[in-house]
């Protein structure tokens, strides 16, 4: 392994008060993802760096167990799940030595039922939070947005997804590449797969061409990874800009999953904030679809959100309207939405169109991508189940890249006087009414009344108390000389927003009524501070405001 890969994560780690995230990235099991996790663990070993194996999946692969040799590992806690033992990583336990590095295999894990955290990948999340950083391996395959892709491409369903959120904020991403006729190689001699299993991978899933789009997704990946990181190196514009991403839903739309994973991509290739906007029609009331349809479309949402949307809710009789008024506002450039059923010619003439013809014939300065949302057929497999992972060497080529630099920070438009905490439930205007008067004291932008009778306006079109625990409330208001947010942190949820879970943490965000464009930097910026999960646990946590400010600033020092 080339000396000057580890030195890069070796002086990333001495110079961090922060656990950092580094990320080998393959497009197979066999390609030597595992490999080159324990290669480099023993060179910070003799660097000094107190390194320990959070979690190794060896597969029965005797030259991964041999390398394993040396470095110590924290033991497994096991839980028991149907009357079955299963071991699994104990984050508590790495937690509790404190190392200066953990090395933990399989990023994208499904925890057994019971677990503290459902994914590995939220253990991983805690232990950086507790300061501790950590190298660790993924699968291309197993990005949400890829999804469709995949099972479309190779006929694979794989089960064990992370949100593409987890890559995109690693701090180092390393691409462990290998010829695919070498990688059908090791399998054939034995080096991946016990030799019973070996005939029937090389005719499924390690086909020939099932691995070079597995590696072409691999690499596109990257490149888009090191695109995106240069433009937020130089300051590129972008949640500003007229270009955002926005996914269109219904309630009763096919395969709302393959919309969203689309324009998640498309937004990761801009650069640019995405919003997932369903539109509720009267005949869409909570007391009018049956509780299938809801639960469906609650389900919708929660991805939307894991995804990284910001989600919204409107009200209205006019669905093509809403939108397109929705896609002014919030400066959208990109309209996604799904491919209406065909209908009988009578039913396409006079203001009997489709949402979707409304909406090309009314657009200005916003594009219509139309995506056919039903099932695929695969290219040329039946769909089946993923194999499972792991094993050993490669050659791997790196890429590396800083930490965003040239957004808004948070506490730049933070203040503790605008942070309020409830102890107690509280009610959705009390927390409005509230955050509204905090601002309106400290800005000086007349009444505070008046302020909160815009917000209250702006609710009334579409309510921001959806997003699983946190809410985006947000005005354009006359008068203000710069954006600035309020925070409300309710320990007890927003008792008369029914949602599945608690809001629990709310953005009021207030711009210039006059900088259209500073409403959805603020937007995007808070909901990038929505997903950061150290900085929601030390905000739930915070005992005053000034706590609060102090994990807001701590998330900023950061990067």
């Amino acid at each position: 392994m080339p000396e000057d890969r580890a030195d890069a994560f070796l002086r990333m780690i001495r110079r961090s008060q922060r656990g950092r995230l580094k990320i080998y990235l393959g497009y197979s099991a066999g390609v030597g993802k595992t490999y080159q996790m324990l290669q480099e663990g023993h060179r910070l070993k003799g660097e000094g760096i107190d390194v320990v194996i959070g979690l190794l999946e060896t597969h029965g692969r005797a030259d991964i167990a041999s390398l394993a040799e040396g470095l110590e590992v924290v033991p497994r806690r096991v839980r028991e799940y149907h009357g079955i033992a299963i071991e699994e990583m104990n984050a508590k336990a790495i937690i509790d030595r404190k190392p200066q590095l953990a090395l933990i295999d399989e990023l994208a894990h499904t925890n057994v039922p019971g677990s503290g955290n459902a994914k590995r990948y939220e253990d991983v999340q805690d232990i950086l939070a507790a300061g501790i950083h950590v190298i660790s391996t993924l699968n291309v395959q197993h990005l949400e947005s890829l999804y469709n892709i995949v099972e479309t491409a190779i006929g694979v369903k794989v089960r064990e997804r992370l949100p593409d959120s987890i890559l995109a904020e690693a701090d180092e991403i390393v691409d462990v590449d290998l010829a695919t006729a070498d990688l059908r190689k090791r399998l054939e001699d034995g080096k991946i797969y016990p030799s019973e299993r070996i005939e029937t991978a090389m005719a499924n899933f390690f086909r020939e061409s099932n691995l070079e789009r597995l590696r072409e997704l691999t690499l596109r990946e990257l490149a888009a990874q090191i695109d995106l990181r240069r433009r937020e190196a130089q300051g590129a514009e972008g949640g500003s800009s007229s270009d955002q991403v926005m996914v269109c839903l219904s309630s009763h739309g096919p395969n709302s999953e393959r919309l969203l994973r689309y324009g998640s991509r498309l937004a990761g290739r801009f650069n640019r904030n995405w919003y997932a906007v369903y539109v509720q029609t009267p005949s869409e009331e909570a007391t009018v679809i049956d509780a299938q349809v809801q639960r469906s479309l609650a389900d919708t949402l929660t991805l939307a959100k894991k995804l990284g949307a910001m989600v919204f809710t409107y009200k209205g009789e006019d669905i093509a309207d809403t939108i397109l008024r929705f896609a002014e506002e919030y400066r959208v450039g990109h309209i996604v939405v799904g491919k209406a059923s065909p209908r009988p010619p009578w039913k396409r003439m006079g203001r009997n169109k489709t949402v979707v013809e409304d909406l090309v014939k009314n657009a200005r300065q916003a594009t219509i991508i139309v995506v056919d949302t039903r099932e695929p057929r695969p290219a040329s497999a039946p769909v089946r189940p993923e194999l499972p992972e792991e094993a050993p060497t490669a050659a791997p080529a790196e890429a590396s890249g800083a930490r965003p630099i040239g957004r808004p920070r948070l506490g730049d438009v933070s203040s503790p006087r605008r942070i309020v905490i409830w102890e107690t439930a509280v009610d959705k205007e009390t927390v409005l009414r509230t955050l509204a008067s905090t601002v309106g004291r400290e800005a000086r932008i007349g009444p505070a009344e008046s302020l909160f009778e815009a917000i209250m306006e702006r609710e009334a079109q579409g309510s921001t108390f959806f997003n699983e625990g946190v809410a985006f409330p947000h005005v354009r208001a006359e008068g203000l000389a710069a954006p600035v947010i309020a925070l409300g942190l309710t320990r007890e949820g927003v008792a008369d927003v029914a949602t599945d879970k608690p809001i629990e943490v709310v953005f009021l965000i207030l711009s210039p009524a006059q900088r259209p464009e500073a409403q959805v930097e603020l937007l995007g910026l808070a909901s990038r501070a929505s997903q950061n999960r150290p900085l929601m646990q030390a905000l739930r946590s915070a005992r005053t405001s000034e706590e609060a400010m102090k994990a807001i600033l701590d998330r900023d020092a950061s990067g």
